[in-house]
């Protein structure tokens, strides 16, 4: 039996068609449905573990928002390296210097990620690394400095393919 290649080829392509029809037809919906009680619960227990965990750092203590910069990317590709830059306005000096830094996320399974411990001979108060990031979300950076004073500053970053997927 002689095959008519012609027959094939419009075949392939109604079938390619289709399926980009039903694959936006899925994604659609998808967008258009509400989360589900169990993701709205798994998003405010996150973000309550991740207040939880700034609380075990700050204390009491307020937390002002600036002198903290935030450096992402705006979109990865992938979460499993995330280049983080983290930079305070300090003049590190003997007398006023940034003691730590600490890094938290808001949807990761554990929020916090890192903690930088500084003093004054560090020169600059800057740090950079990777992270693990589980999904889109934002990153937080607070800091502490000499004088007991807390500052924050914060980027969000969009992930297309996430990481730390394990469950607690």
């Amino acid at each position: 039996m002689k095959r008519n290649p012609d027959r094939h080829s419009a075949r392939r392509e109604f079938l390619l068609a289709a399926g980009g029809i039903a694959a936006g037809i899925a994604l659609e919906s998808a967008a258009a449905s509400p989360p589900t009680p169990a993701a709205a619960s798994r998003a405010a227990a996150s973000t309550e573990a991740t207040l939880q965990a700034i609380r075990k750092v700050t204390g009491a203590a307020p937390v002002n928002k600036g002198k903290v910069t935030v450096v992402l990317p705006e979109l990865v590709d992938n979460g499993n390296a995330v280049p983080l830059a983290v930079q305070v306005e300090s003049p590190m000096t003997p007398n006023d210097y940034v003691k730590a830094i600490h890094v938290f996320t808001q949807k990761n399974p554990l929020p916090d990620v890192a903690t930088f411990r500084l003093g004054p001979r560090a020169g600059r108060a800057s740090v950079a690394t990777r992270i693990r990031l589980a999904d889109t979300q934002t990153v937080t950076a607070i800091c502490e400095l000499s004088d007991s004073s807390f500052w924050s500053g914060s980027a969000d970053v969009v992930v297309t393919i996430a990481a730390c997927l394990e469950e607690l």
